[in-house]
């Protein structure tokens, strides 16, 4: 495929309602679905940890809205890094995102092969999966190939399809909730809450990635300096109250000990209270809105890569032949590495495997987001922004030390990989210009 080869980029540009549904779609979807499985052990308190970090994600869209005002021709997060820290952290801004668009792609297509096991069971094991998601994630990559408006208004639509079972869960959530359950499921591992919730604090910000994809398309939306941040805030506050009626209708139905086992959490509630049929529909709805997820997320982080390629920080087959059109090739490595990602990562059991890649997902964007609040720190004009950017550093930094070693180290590695890697970068991109 060579570079003259461009997906469509519709000249109409994105509006912020559209924007917000991205923002929202993207995290729908790819936190809710399977995440009650991985905060089982947690148990009903993880209620806590829902509160904290919603808290965190409305800073985050606030910082992502001050960065896209005072920097509205800014080309995604790596160039808000490089403006306002420098090109060394605008480079590992755009690589750190990239990597974590590219595993947490392969995350939601876990969750989506999860609930597609509802049907056909034998998707559990892990070969029979690990095709599936292969599958899943090619046919993805294709809708993005068509171009990036194709793709937002495929995650918009999948966003509603999306909402359906969740909507189902928590109206079986209300008919059935048991407040002994919910008490009896509050920590499963008799610890005080200052060890469980802290503990949670990554794996449940996973739910909230996606703060930034407004911020991320800025140079798509029509007017970066208001929208970026409208659509960042509406489409957090949607997600945040989805999230905490979800968390609430799951524990107080299903036992944290059964909730451990599931592959499809929410279906199986429904099934609960309201029938094996109407679980199915909710099974079909989180496929196609998982699906959507991934749509989003491929946009998200090939959008992420073109960036970088035309600052020289990747191939030009990811992008740069011409400024601000994607190449064709660009959603095929994507689709080569998260292949590969996938393969590498599989587990004994779906939670597993999602739970191992949500962590690393989590950790490695949040010190992006605490970059990107350096950034609005450095480049305040007003007292607001000031106090944005410190409140959105302290909770992405706090955030990052509560969680497990072993979701921090893969990002350490990352981060002396690309460090490494910088010293060719920039000696190749000095000798382009001299020459």
């Amino acid at each position: 495929m060579s570079q003259i080869d461009i997906i469509s980029t519709d000249n109409r540009r994105l509006g912020w309602g559209v924007a917000a549904l991205v923002v929202a779609g993207n995290m729908i979807g790819s936190g809710v679905y399977l995440l009650p499985v991985t905060l089982a052990p947690t148990g009903s308190s993880s209620l806590i940890g829902w509160i904290i970090c919603g808290i965190g994600a409305v800073t985050l869209a606030l910082v992502f809205g001050g960065l896209g005002r005072l920097m509205p021709t800014a080309d995604g997060l790596s160039d808000f890094a490089a403006q306002g820290l420098g090109r060394f952290l605008g480079y590992q801004a755009g690589l750190f995102y990239w990597g974590a668009c590219l595993v947490g792609n392969v995350a939601v297509a876990v969750a989506a092969i999860g609930y597609l096991a509802f049907f056909f069971p034998v998707l559990k094991e892990p070969l029979w999966g690990a095709l599936a998601n292969l599958a899943l994630l090619w046919m993805t990559t294709a809708i993005y190939a068509l171009g990036t408006r194709s793709a937002a208004r495929f995650g918009a639509i999948s966003l509603v399809v999306g909402l359906v079972p969740i909507v189902l869960a928590i109206i079986a959530g209300a008919i059935a909730f048991d407040g002994q359950t919910f008490v009896n499921s509050w920590s499963p591992q008799d610890l005080p809450l200052w060890q469980s919730v802290p503990a949670s604090l990554a794996i449940i910000f996973w739910a909230f990635l996606g703060v930034e994809s407004a911020a991320v398309l800025s140079s798509r939306v029509k007017d970066p300096a208001r929208d970026v941040g409208r659509a960042s805030v509406a489409g957090v506050l949607l997600a945040f109250v989805v999230y905490v009626a979800a968390c609430v209708a799951v524990f107080g139905v299903i036992p944290a000990g059964v909730l451990a086992e599931s592959t499809s959490p929410f279906a199986d509630l429904v099934a609960r209270v309201m029938g094996a049929s109407v679980a199915g529909l909710v099974a079909a709805c989180a496929v196609v809105k998982t699906t959507g997820t991934i749509v989003g997320w491929t946009m998200t982080g090939g959008e992420t890569a073109r960036a970088a390629a035309e600052q020289g920080w990747l191939p030009r087959l990811f992008g740069g032949k011409e400024t601000g059109r994607t190449p064709l090739t660009n959603p095929l490595m994507m689709g080569v590495i998260m292949s590969a990602l996938l393969l590498v990562s599989v587990q004994p059991s779906l939670g597993k495997q999602f739970e191992m890649l949500i962590g690393v997902t989590s950790v490695l964007t949040l010190c992006l987001y605490a970059v990107c609040s350096l950034s609005l720190l450095r480049r305040a004009k007003s007292m607001t922004h000031k106090v944005l950017g410190v409140f959105g550093l302290v909770f992405s930094a706090f955030a990052v030390v509560a969680a497990a070693g072993g979701y921090v180290a893969p990002s350490v590695l990352f981060f002396v990989v690309t460090t490494i890697a910088w010293f060719w970068v920039r000696d190749r991109k000095s000798a382009s210009v001299a020459t």
